[in-house]
């Protein structure tokens, strides 16, 4: 379910406490669940898809 500012649970997050969401577009914004008030990073969306794509690597 994505929140007002268009955030989801990442379906690469484990369940549990350790949540990273993220917000896909244009531009990909990835935050810390436990630590919104944080902020976020931002990546052109082609860097987020190959950053993806490196850990499918691993």
């Amino acid at each position: 379910m994505r929140s007002p500012d268009g955030f989801h649970k990442s379906s690469y997050s484990e369940s549990g406490s350790h949540c990273v969401e993220v917000s896909e577009g244009p531009e990909t914004r990835v935050r810390d669940t436990q630590n919104r008030d944080k902020g976020h990073l931002t990546f052109p969306a082609g860097e987020w898809k190959a950053f993806l794509e490196g850990l499918e690597d691993l």
